[in-house]
């Protein structure tokens, strides 16, 4: 049971360790003068590549209902929402930072409790701690957001080689701190929107490969059709260095398939609330890599707006997972009074 119930602890703890990655090889690839468009495509383009006969042979066993035009209507939609996603989320990394990036992640447990109440998904009562936590927390995060937006303050760590320095020119561009923050909180609005729209997708077909495939392949076809428009330059589309290619090759397995693939599976067996406590370790992640490695300064505007993002996050994981307790307890109420209670911790170990 123990190992069952690690699973998914190792699944987030690796898919929040590649999402960092994927801040950071984003970011060297984009300050090359690659195009963000071409960027996306090409990840999500080698990701579906990846995940067809992966997700095939994952389900062959899996019973799961017919993929109607309804069921493709709902991938679309999904695949559209996620391709807004990630191109305003490179757009922002490309003038910010991957730690501004990785700390503005944490806004989207709240952006999806605000986004829940206005679609009714949420109920507001008063007088309830979980829904004053909640509420509380995202005022919080969003301040939090605005922190680490608009104030950069004294630099903290920074590295102190004058080679690093040079080499660092090709990772760290001029970038516009403001604008950068308002597209990373932009994108966490349209990345919590896109997680209400795949928890529908997941109730109507649950087969999450299968999901994170169709989502891959749209996205990699409405790049295309944007690119049409937009990029007529076919030496646009080389990949004539190897920071290029690497960073395309991450961002399709890991990136994408990988971290995508292990954070729905993870979804549909545990739920938002296991999934989103995992969120601040990105921040650890892209921080130490990013100073340690590759000589990025970590201002101190960025460890105090990040330390109010985090605050404001527990708080409403907290108030969340008080509720569903609460619910627990109200359903395990209203059982015969003659039937003796379990405690707690068995009654999580027999639902794994």
């Amino acid at each position: 049971m123990a190992k069952i119930a690690a699973l998914p602890i190792v699944g987030m703890v690796l898919a929040e360790c590649a999402q960092a990655g994927l801040m950071i090889v984003s970011k060297a690839a984009m300050s090359t003068g690659m195009n963000m468009l071409i960027f996306v495509c090409y990840s999500n383009a080698l990701a579906a590549f990846v995940l067809l006969p992966t997700s095939l042979l994952f389900h062959r066993s899996t019973e799961r209902p017919p993929i109607t035009f309804s069921i493709l209507c709902w991938f679309f939609l999904l695949g559209l929402l996620g391709f807004m996603a990630q191109l305003i989320g490179y757009a922002g990394i490309n003038y910010s930072s991957r730690t501004l990036g990785t700390a503005m992640l944490n806004l989207i447990p709240a952006f999806t409790f605000v986004l829940a109440v206005i679609f009714r998904m949420e109920k507001i009562d008063g007088r309830s701690c979980s829904t004053l936590a909640k509420t509380l927390g995202t005022i919080v995060s969003i301040s939090g957001a605005f922190i680490v937006t608009l104030y950069k303050g004294p630099p903290l760590l920074m590295t102190a080689s004058v080679d690093m320095l040079s080499h660092n020119q090709l990772f760290l561009p001029q970038s516009n701190w403001v604008i950068g923050g308002m597209l990373l909180g932009l994108h966490c609005v349209v990345a919590a929107a896109w997680l209400i729209i795949q928890a529908s997708v997941l109730k109507k077909y649950p087969a999450e490969l299968i999901i994170v495939f169709y989502y891959c392949f749209f996205v990699a076809i409405q790049s295309v059709v944007v690119l049409w428009f937009v990029e007529r330059d076919l030496s646009a589309w080389a990949l004539n260095s190897r920071l290029r290619f690497f960073a395309v090759l991450y961002s399709g397995v890991f990136g994408s398939a990988f971290q995508v693939g292990v954070s729905t599976w993870c979804l549909n067996r545990t739920g938002p609330v296991f999934v989103s406590m995992f969120k601040p370790l990105g921040i650890v992640v892209a921080v130490a890599i990013g100073v340690i490695f590759l000589g990025d300064t970590f201002y101190l505007g960025s460890l105090i707006g990040a330390s109010v993002i985090v605050t404001g996050f527990y708080s409403v994981i907290w108030g969340k997972a008080n509720e569903e307790k609460m619910n627990d307890e109200a359903g395990a109420g209203s059982l015969t009074s003659k039937k003796q209670r379990v405690p707690l911790l068995h009654n999580i170990i027999d639902e794994i």
